[in-house]
């Protein structure tokens, strides 16, 4: 008599007796994987505490991950781990960021000038002396003055939808540059609905992407809920204020591309509204060691084409860092 009894759902048999399966031939199931495990970590850098995510071995060249608005070390989720057999992979916080935790009683200023401080500090803290420097939205003003501090420091730079020329700002600044110009309560409400609402955020992730749907809803979600604590939307306004020095700041950053002509991959989301395409193009004006690759998707370009990043991230890499 047959022992083996069998359950059908949906048309599919399950063998529902003990013994119906092999399992004493099956092959042992490895407790390691080949996927290099991320990390997280805190440390004091400029009396602020730094929280940052690290996977790689500790003597292995260093790629240092720098994010923007609205985000944080989480946006490198999956590009850390393809990176990571290779290199000491860095991913911090920025201060008003994620989490970081900057004490009341530090009396923090937030500027990009202040940022950067930071994460100079940071760098120092881990006694990186060599890094390659991967720089996004708001991680390129701040990289780029860690650049130029420290150029002896950076091996190369990749530059992911991160400006340093006036003809990469889109028209999506135009409110933020009319509250530049004038920065009353009125011109601040405007920026505030526009970039930091939780629709602003949306917008921000999804513009440009050919088919929105692909876009994982966990990175936009928990910027919302990160950027709505109490007394972060008045950080974020004032760093959006002060974006204006970064433009003033633009001809030093070119200044430090043809003096030191840096390693570098402008990787771009080419429907990016925030940072067009002429950004991209303008850092081969200034650094004849400066390569340019377009991607079919918008400003957050690590959400649709993480594999072409990494892949592209690991030959420019072997090359020059």
């Amino acid at each position: 008599m047959n022992r083996r009894n069998f359950l059908t759902r949906g048309g599919i048999s399950f063998a529902a007796a003990a013994g119906s399966f092999p399992v004493a031939n099956a092959e042992p199931i490895s407790e390691k994987t080949n996927v290099p495990h991320t990390s997280i970590h805190r440390v004091q850098a400029d009396g602020v505490t730094v929280f940052y995510r690290e996977a790689g071995a500790a003597d292995a060249p260093v790629v240092l991950l720098l994010h923007g608005f609205p985000t944080s070390s989480f946006q490198y989720r999956e590009l850390i781990p393809r990176l990571a057999d290779r290199y000491r992979v860095i991913a911090p916080d920025l201060p008003g960021f994620g989490f970081t935790e900057v004490p009341k009683e530090r009396q923090y200023k937030y500027s990009f000038d202040a940022l950067a401080k930071t994460i100079l500090a940071f760098t120092d803290a881990l006694q990186l002396k060599r890094y390659a420097l991967y720089v996004f939205d708001y991680g390129a003003p701040t990289g780029f003055r860690l650049a130029m501090a420290h150029p002896e420091r950076v091996t190369a730079i990749v530059s992911q939808n991160g400006n340093a020329y006036e003809e990469g700002l889109g028209d999506a600044w135009a409110p933020i540059r009319r509250y530049w110009s004038e920065p009353t309560a009125a011109n601040r409400e405007v920026v505030r609905n526009a970039a930091i609402s939780p629709e602003g955020i949306r917008y921000q992730y999804t513009e440009g992407v050919p088919n929105p749907d692909v876009i994982a809803p966990e990175g936009y979600i928990l910027d919302s809920a990160m950027i709505a604590r109490p007394g972060n939307t008045d950080i974020q306004l004032d760093l959006f204020l002060d974006y204006a020095n970064n433009v003033k700041l633009y001809p030093a950053f070119q200044e430090y591309f043809r003096k030191s002509k840096p390693p570098l991959l402008a990787i771009w989301g080419k429907h990016d509204p925030f940072f067009i395409p002429p950004g991209a193009e303008a850092y081969r004006r200034d650094n004849p060691n400066a390569t340019v690759q377009f991607l079919d998707t918008g400003h957050f370009a690590l959400e649709t084409h993480v594999e072409e990043i990494a892949l592209a991230m690991r030959q420019f890499l072997a090359k020059s860092a």
